[in-house]
């Protein structure tokens, strides 16, 4: 089972999620659904976002519906600091690095702190600001469920994420802290990133830096996506689903 793209061929494909697969936190849309079928007929498939698993669920799963190729697809949620796959009945979680209850506390009250502090703690939001996801704790600065173009609007240059990242990675320095999507700051255990879930990944799977092709939005420096390529995976940088769509149907129709 393989991809081939520019002459190489691939066994694995990996996708960033929002963005990426989809606009942050909307579903799949019809054509990407047909297409990531038609992608995981024939090879392996991985969706590695900063999102917890109910994103994937409602985002891509749900619309993906029920299909015979569900082993082919491989999810790691929250940076990769949760493993899930297709266990032939359930989706099954091989292994979740979650953080202990004190790193949460301190990770929340820190980066709450912080965005109070610079001015970014907004009064309008969708949805909670910080969200224990286990693994990962999630400053979204206009709460989970914002719209799209309000997000986009909020902080185009990414200075305000880059701000309230270095206040936070300053006092929490046993934690990771790390920009996410367009108005997030993500705190996970030490060493963890997204080329942290791709590493555990070729090794639970056999796979080499050569046998993946990874898709992202976010691939410049100091971009979420960027650990994945600097391990020295092929990466294709997109911006929007629509040129994902557009460059993946390369890929898998030739």
């Amino acid at each position: 089972m393989s991809v081939t793209h520019n002459g190489k061929t691939y066994q694995l494909v990996m996708f960033d999620l929002d963005d990426t697969l989809a606009p942050s936190k909307t579903a799949m849309s019809d054509e990407m659904v047909a297409l990531f079928r038609e992608l995981l007929s024939g090879s392996l498939g991985c969706i590695i976002s900063g999102g917890q698993y109910g994103q994937f669920q409602s985002q891509v799963l749900d619309r993906l519906g029920d299909f015979p190729d569900k082993a082919n697809l491989h999810l790691m949620p929250t940076n990769g600091t949760r493993y899930i796959r297709w266990g032939g009945d359930s989706w099954d979680t091989v292994y979740a690095e979650d953080l202990s209850g004190d790193q949460k506390s301190r990770a929340m009250a820190v980066v709450e702190e912080g965005a109070r502090e610079l001015g970014l703690w907004e009064e309008k939001t969708w949805g909670p600001i910080l969200e224990d996801r286990g693994s990962q704790v999630t400053f979204s600065a206009l709460g989970q469920a914002a719209p799209v173009d309000a997000k986009a609007a909020w902080d185009p240059d990414g200075r305000k994420k880059e701000s309230l990242r270095a206040y936070a990675a300053e006092r929490l320095t046993d934690l990771e802290v790390r920009s996410g999507g367009s108005t997030s700051v993500d705190i996970t255990a030490k060493g963890i990133d997204k080329a942290y879930g791709a590493r555990r990944l070729m090794e639970i799977l056999g796979l080499g830096i050569d046998d993946i092709l990874f898709f992202g939005d976010r691939l410049d420096e100091g971009g979420n996506d960027r650990p994945v390529a600097d391990l020295g995976i092929d990466a294709i940088a997109v911006h929007g689903w629509e040129d994902t769509y557009a460059k993946l149907g390369t890929v898998v129709r030739g």
